[in-house]
């Protein structure tokens, strides 16, 4: 019991603040998985369990934005669908390229990323997909998940900022709609996830269970911000998000 106390009081408060900034501009697991590792869980029981706590917050979220009329179904779902297929192709590529190679340009795309919203602040800030046929739209949200997908099954942090900087700047959804679409794209992966690591055992229920609470409080509450204040409160997230990324890849790539 004094084991299991000492994990909850490392993860719990970490997974609400991953829920709070993943709810917002995605990239939570880049604070909820190393949570879970820095309590002493195996790298295997890690993940399955980190996808336990983000499961049952993204379905709050995304509840939330559903709720407020904050998703734009037909782009969010065919983009879920692709980024499932983009996920297994991703996958297959890490048995045949490194994944040091993709690490070491992220590192170098980032920066150009962060300069970019810099510069442009009013980035997400109006709807642009009024200008551009729906046909269009389900083509680019296609693209769109195959490609992130990918991303998501080859390497993966960072997936959820980078989706809703697609639905943004790629196809001219506002951010808290493109926030709300990449919500359903997370879910699908996450749901798929999390029943494959449920199959064979590797969730540590004892803890998921009640780090979820808190990942479920971090949800709500960063969705209630990101839709009452839009992309005053979205575009501080992303640069946090943005952020650790950079510094976890810096760490993976030169002092791991």
């Amino acid at each position: 019991m004094d084991e299991l106390l000492k994990m909850l009081l490392i993860v719990c408060p970490l997974v609400f603040l991953a829920g709070l900034i993943d709810s917002v501009a995605g990239g939570g697991g880049l604070i909820s998985l190393p949570a879970y590792l820095a309590a002493g869980i195996p790298p295997h029981m890690a993940l399955g369990t980190n996808k336990c706590s983000s499961c049952l917050g993204t379905i709050f979220s995304t509840a939330r934005f559903m709720k407020n009329g904050k998703i734009h179904y037909l782009s969010a779902l065919c983009a879920a669908a692709a980024a499932l297929l983009g996920s297994y192709i991703g996958a297959s590529l890490t048995l045949i390229v490194d994944e040091s190679v993709l690490r070491y340009l992220m590192i170098g795309v980032l920066p150009v990323i962060a300069v970019f919203l810099l510069v442009r602040r009013n980035f997400g800030e109006s709807d642009r997909t009024k200008n551009i046929s729906s046909l269009k739209v389900v083509i680019l949200s296609i693209l769109s998940g195959l490609l992130i997908g990918m991303y998501d099954g080859f390497f993966g942090p960072g997936t959820g900022t980078f989706l809703i900087l697609v639905f943004t700047g790629v196809i001219g959804f506002d951010l808290v709609t493109s926030s709300g679409n990449a919500k359903i794209v997370n879910l699908a992966s996450n749901i798929a996830a999390l029943v494959t690591f449920a199959a064979s055992g590797s969730v540590l229920w004892k803890v998921g269970l009640p780090a979820a609470l808190f990942g479920i409080a971090g949800h709500w509450i960063g969705s209630g911000l990101a839709l009452k204040n839009g992309a005053k409160v979205i575009r501080p997230m992303f640069f946090a998000a943005l952020t650790i990324l950079f510094a976890k890849l810096i760490y993976d790539a030169f002092l791991s």
